[in-house]
């Protein structure tokens, strides 16, 4: 016998606590008042990422995928709201997936259709509807709580994530057999999990900085060194975006669609980027950057968790609550290659490092990195650090560093790209191209205040952090960059 399901809010409406009470086919009062065996765990949603297994997406199915994908997003959210909320009809976690299962089916078929038109039908991705309840407390993959593990030339050097990071390997509880537990049967409100931040964070994703381990021969934003490598250095200075450059919307992935990246992005370099800035706009636009870069650079804003709830696309209609905080520095370096020269990124390539959902979808494409000030040779990549008064926050962002020399872009945003190895070598097929290290710092209060934006259901943890890059340099801006980091100069 299952007891009633209702939803329970956990600090301020941050996760599910679903529980199953086993009363061992004994039904009588006593029982019934609560001498059972109760069970409990914080649960979040997860759901197969189909942005990720996009390959072709032909020009006219451009918009009709955009929709989609900020659809499918819109629809977790709605999901996770309604889980969060008790109004999942009273029948608990299983009437939330089903529900949303219904809806997703829905916007695949239409996507599929609409890429079936003038390209091969992605038929694999009618497959991806489900979705399932996902521990909080289970990590984001193998080796996904390690913080402290030594990094070397790891994931943000440039080497290939699937050469040091595993898949999720987390196995969801059936909701079929999770039912919520009245809050008033004793369970800890805050199941152990959560102090006041609705959705996230968690105080475990917090670490104080001086209990890490140097981690990191180099600092990710380090040139590299010796041998053939190509040691020189190009940083153009786009300021920190004093002009408050901001909006919800991802051009790379969900272009032609306001609020597509359901969570406020930072913008430096070229000031017309949203969702509608093709190329051309971008090429007729102006630039924060000093040297005439129209190149544009964002990221997820990161906010101070003080609980203002701007009630916008992007913030609080969007479950990213506190106030925006404005980057110290934010310095954006290209880097040569390990293994030699490296040759011009053409005009108008397009790159995502790290991902946005990484706590649902495994750490194969993880790729943030965390520290502070005057200790970068400890490198946090799942963790928030808490930084000693007068040392700043970093983020840093690595990016893949080798091309496949045909496409600016690709159907996943991935493909086209691909990180060298720890010596410097490309993939076959791929060729060595400047790499872009993004290095934001901020001044934040103390303790565990800060979080970076995300989507409600990967509840705010660093693993999901990311940067995105679109090359706007003019062809003989690009081609210095070029001369100097293989001359091995530092230039700007």
């Amino acid at each position: 016998m299952l007891i009633g399901a209702t939803a329970l809010l956990l600090g301020g409406g941050g996760l599910a606590a679903y529980a199953t009470t086993a009363l061992a086919g004994n039904n009588t009062p006593d029982a019934a008042a609560g001498h059972a065996q109760h069970t409990a765990s914080a649960f979040t949603l997860s759901c197969p990422d189909v942005g990720e297994r996009l390959r072709q997406v032909p020009r006219s199915a451009k918009l009709p995928v955009s929709k989609g994908l900020s659809a499918l997003d819109k629809q977790v959210h709605d999901a996770y709201h309604s889980m969060m909320s008790g109004s999942s009809g009273g029948s608990g976690g299983g009437s939330v997936l089903n529900r949303l299962q219904t809806k997703r089916e829905k916007t695949i078929k239409m996507m599929v259709s609409a890429i079936a038109k003038d390209a091969k039908r992605p038929g694999y991705l009618l497959k991806m509807s489900g979705c399932t309840m996902k521990p909080v407390n289970e990590g984001a993959g193998e080796g996904g709580n390690d913080s402290t593990k030594s990094v070397q030339d790891g994931w943000y050097q440039g080497q290939d994530p699937n050469q040091t990071q595993g898949q999720d390997q987390g196995q969801s509880q059936d909701p079929g057999q999770a039912q919520s537990q009245d809050p008033g049967q004793g369970q800890d409100q805050n199941g152990g999990q959560q102090q006041g931040q609705p959705g996230g964070p968690s105080p475990d994703d917090f670490v104080d900085i001086n209990n890490v381990q140097p981690n990191a021969d180099a600092p990710p934003f380090a040139a590299p060194k010796g041998g053939n490598a190509s040691t020189g250095t190009f940083t153009t200075e786009c300021g920190r975006n004093e002009d408050g450059h901001f909006n919800s919307d991802n051009v790379i992935v969900t272009p032609g669609v306001s609020n597509g990246a359901h969570h406020t992005h930072d913008y430096v370099g070229n000031k017309a980027t949203d969702a509608f800035a093709d190329d051309n706009k971008l090429a007729q636009s102006d630039t924060t950057c000093d040297n005439g870069d129209q190149s544009t650079h964002y990221w997820p804003v990161l906010r101070k968790l003080d609980g203002n709830a701007e009630q916008k696309p992007g913030a609080a209609q969007d479950a990213n609550v506190g106030t925006t905080l404005t980057p110290a520095t934010v310095t954006l370096t290209f880097r040569g290659s390990q293994s030699g020269e490296v040759r011009a990124m053409p005009r108008f390539l397009k790159i995502i490092t790290g991902d946005a959902k990484a706590f649902t979808n495994g750490t194969k494409n993880a790729n943030a990195s965390w520290s502070c000030t005057g200790f970068e040779d400890r490198q946090l990549k799942d963790k928030y650090p808490l930084c000693p008064q007068g040392s700043q926050v970093v983020r840093t962002f690595a990016f893949q560093n080798c091309w496949n020399g045909r496409d600016i872009d690709s159907g996943n945003h991935r493909d086209h790209m691909a990180f060298s190895d720890q010596n410097g070598n490309c993939p076959q097929g791929f060729e060595a191209v400047p790499q872009l290290v993004q290095r934001i710092t901020y001044d934040v209060p103390q303790g565990n205040s800060f979080a970076v934006d995300s989507f409600p259901e990967q509840l705010h943890k660093p693993v999901t952090d990311h940067g995105d890059f679109i090359n706007v340099m003019p062809d003989n801006l690009m081609s210095q960059a070029v001369e100097c980091i293989n001359d091995g100069r530092e230039c700007s």
